[in-house]
């Protein structure tokens, strides 16, 4: 009924409702005609639930079970799958979930059986089938038994999934079952050594059976820790038999093989897990426990040869063993010392003793930034035994470099650019590092730059000031400031040479003789030793209006004359013509004793110029002997002997107009170089009797050990505590210091 309430102007409406017999509401309502008006529909519950047809759960159970079978044994269901669904939904609507499930799992318990009479690899493939049809049939018979899973299964949390439900019985009743578990994992082990062994197998078939035995939680268990022992046993022999039988590059690429095939391996078929152990193993079998053999066979073979890729590959897989890169630092140090010591300590080798030195460095600074990727231990290491090897033979590798670098830059050297040239310079510099001894390298350095200096056989000033730059940065001003000296004599004695030419113009008397001096600081330049020899009498007039000139304008220097480093340019006449003889100070002296006769012995030569008896020798091989024979020599010969007579040979004969003749360089004797040693040595002394006055005087009072340590630091020079010990007691001795008188260890200073 409705009713029109027009105070309010609102209508209100009650619903007649009426059951039909499937259970669902129809409503009809009476309702005002007027527009607008809102609709309330209620809809209200059955009053008796449906009961079930009888007998309709076996029945249903029965077509379940019918299809169930059907799916197992992969034949036609004679049922719609959705009448199934819904047969399952019913009965787990009206409570039958528990015997539903136990039910299900008991058909699927009873059917699942295994049969194993078949070779290995027939086996596998049985094994395999079985699994992947159980794992079809599982989730067929899940999804008509979807409801029931997502229902009562759900609910239950102590009651497995359909799926959980298959695994668990396939676990339980096939690859729990020890006898067929054994002959599975075998099985995959037999085809996994054969494909190691080089044979093809089916990964794909392993990669099945591998996941199967992950998805039954069995894998760790079951497979992995056999796989493991069995990987572990044939490496440990295959390590064994290879280090005896291979060369170490082919034994590190095929241990490099064999660890991309297992990772190879663990990306196909094997499970993730498995790839840390996998190739932990790997490396121990095979690195690990060969550690020291393969680097005692190879190593110094590989570095000999130059064998970049190899060592890279070394270097490579010994970081990836535990304790490997150490090892291999070891042996890396202890192969440059050796090598280089051998380079070093070799006196038949002094000859080419720094190019190899420079050799040696490159070689390894490319080995370590090649193949040892820049390892700052691995360098750090390489300085450190190079710093050890080239002071095991104390000053001859700092007179060498001196050497190395004097031919380097003098004139006459086209092996290289002015690039190249600043390049082996900063490459010396890197050697010249690790001497001690640098003071002995400076006084050969010195001595050779002076004779480049004086005969101007400097190839480039630029390349000289480089390098005394590069010393400086080195060593500090110090250690250069007698060199710079040196540099700044030769500017001055320019200067001065410009001013005696103007007063030379100004003088009553011409000469024609034109001399050039070079005014030398005693404390810069290396000490010559003064000889006496018989100059012309215009040559010793000019000296005297020279030192007369020099004197007048610096009062209080002394000029001492030094012979031995002067050098002439005579002019000659032969019957081919007029030459010029660009020749020394010794051999201008004998040239012009052929303007007074025509034949000298070499006593009357001797006695004429007052040459020491060496030097003249090689004078007058140089002028008969040599390549420019100006005198004839009798009898002939290559050497000068006392009866040898010698007259002006005439007939010379030279392409060049201005001829340069040599002086027979005598080779640096070992007095020479004993000298300049002592020099060094005595040089030495001096500091450290100054760097022990000098700590003394700040300390006033010390104990022997700490004065010791003291010098140790301001040294600059290596020395042993025998000589320090030496130069304390020549200072007690001079008073510079005295002994406590309670306790001799410890030191006044004496004002």
């Amino acid at each position: 009924m409705a009713e029109d309430t027009r105070q309010d102007k609102r209508a209100s409406f009650s619903a007649i409702t009426e059951h039909s017999t499937n259970g669902m509401a129809r409503t009809s309502a009476m309702a005002s005609s007027k527009s607008g008006a809102s609709k309330k529909l209620v809809i209200k519950n059955f009053k008796d639930r449906p009961k079930l047809a009888e007998n309709y759960t076996e029945d249903t159970w029965l077509k379940l079970q019918d299809a169930v079978g059907a799916i197992q044994n992969s034949t036609s269901i004679k049922y719609n799958l959705e009448e199934l669904y819904q047969a399952v939904e019913n009965l787990c609507s009206y409570k039958v979930s528990p015997t539903l499930y136990k039910q299900l799992r008991q058909v699927c318990e009873e059917h699942v059986q295994f049969t194993e009479s078949l070779d290995n690899l027939s086996f596998l493939k049985r094994m395999n089938r079985c699994w992947q049809d159980h794992c079809r049939q599982t989730i067929m018979i899940r999804s008509i038994f979807l409801f029931l899973d997502r229902t009562y299964v759900l609910q239950n949390s102590l009651l497995p999934s359909i799926w959980d439900t298959g695994l668990e019985l396939f676990r339980t009743h096939i690859v729990s079952d020890s006898a067929v578990q054994k002959r599975t994992v075998d099985g995959i082990l037999e085809q996994i050594e054969l494909e190691r062994n080089g044979e093809t197998v089916d990964r794909s078939l392993l990669r099945s059976l591998l996941g199967m035995l992950s998805d039954l939680q069995v894998y760790k268990d079951s497979f992995e820790e056999r796989f493991l022992i069995e990987t572990n046993r044939l490496y440990a022999a295959e390590g064994q038999r290879l280090m005896q039988e291979r060369d170490v590059p082919e034994y590190l690429h095929h241990v490099a093989r064999r660890l991309e095939e297992e990772n190879d391996r663990i990306m196909n078929y094997l499970d993730q897990s498995t790839q840390k152990p996998l190739i932990s193993c790997v490396e121990k079998q095979l690195l690990g426990e060969h550690m020291t053999a393969v680097l005692q066979k190879g190593l110094s073979t590989l570095l000999d040869e130059n064998r970049v890729t190899e060592l890279g590959l070394l270097y490579q897989l010994f970081s990836k063993v535990k304790g490997g890169l150490p090892t291999l630092l070891q042996f890396w140090r202890d192969y440059i010392k050796s090598f280089g010591g051998e380079i070093v300590c070799t006196p038949e080798k002094d000859k080419d003793m720094v190019q190899d030195l420079l050799d040696f460095k490159d070689k390894m600074d490319n080995v370590a930034q090649s193949c040892f990727a820049r390892n700052e231990g691995f360098i750090n290491a390489m300085k450190e035994a190079f710093e050890t090897f080239i002071n095991k033979r104390p000053n001859k590798p700092a007179e060498l470099i001196a050497k190395y670098v004097d031919s380097k830059l003098r004139a006459g050297n086209k092996e290289a650019t002015e690039e190249e040239l600043e390049r082996i310079l900063d490459k010396i510099m890197i050697i010249f590092r690790f001497i001690h001894g640098k003071d002995v390298f400076e006084a050969f350095y010195k001595k050779d730059l002076a004779k480049r200096l004086l005969v101007g056989k400097s190839a480039s000033v630029d390349a000289e000031k480089s390098m005394l730059s590069k010393l400086k940065h080195e060593c500090g001003a110090a250690f250069t400031s007698k060199l710079e000296g040196m540099f700044k004599d030769m500017e001055l004695s320019k200067d001065i040479m410009i001013q005696f030419k103007q007063y030379m113009q100004n003088q009553r008397e011409p000469t024609n003789i034109e001399l050039t001096v070079n005014i030398l600081t005693m404390g810069y330049w290396p000490s010559y030793t003064p000889m006496e020899v018989h100059l012309p009498p215009e040559m010793v007039k000019l000296q005297e209006v020279f030192k007369l000139f020099y004197l007048g304008k610096h009062s209080g220097r002394k000029l001492q004359w030094q012979p031995t480093l002067g050098h002439a340019v005579l002019k000659a006449e032969f019957k081919e013509g007029k030459k010029e003889l660009q020749v020394s100070l010794f051999q201008t002296l004998v040239l012009l004793m052929f303007n007074e006769g025509e034949e000298f012995s070499v006593e009357e030569i001797r006695t004429a110029t007052g040459i020491e008896e060496g030097e003249l020798r090689r004078t007058l091989q140089s002028l008969a002997c040599g390549k420019a024979r100006v005198l004839n020599k009798n009898p002939r010969g290559k050497d000068v002997e006392d009866g040898d007579r010698f007259n002006f040979n005439n007939d010379f004969k030279h392409k060049l107009f201005r001829i340069k003749i040599n002086q027979i360089q005598m080779k640096e004797t070992v007095e020479e170089q004993v000298s300049t040693t002592e020099r060094v040595f005595q040089d030495r002394q001096y500091q450290i009797d100054a760097a022990v006055v000098r700590i003394m005087k700040m300390r006033k009072t010390l104990s022997h050990n700490l004065l010791v340590s003291e010098l140790y630091n301001q040294l600059k020079f290596p020395v042993k505590p025998g000589d320090l010990k030496k130069r304390i007691e020549s200072l007690i001795d001079r008073d510079y210091m005295e002994r406590d008188k309670e306790t001799p260890n410890q030191y006044h200073y004496v004002a």
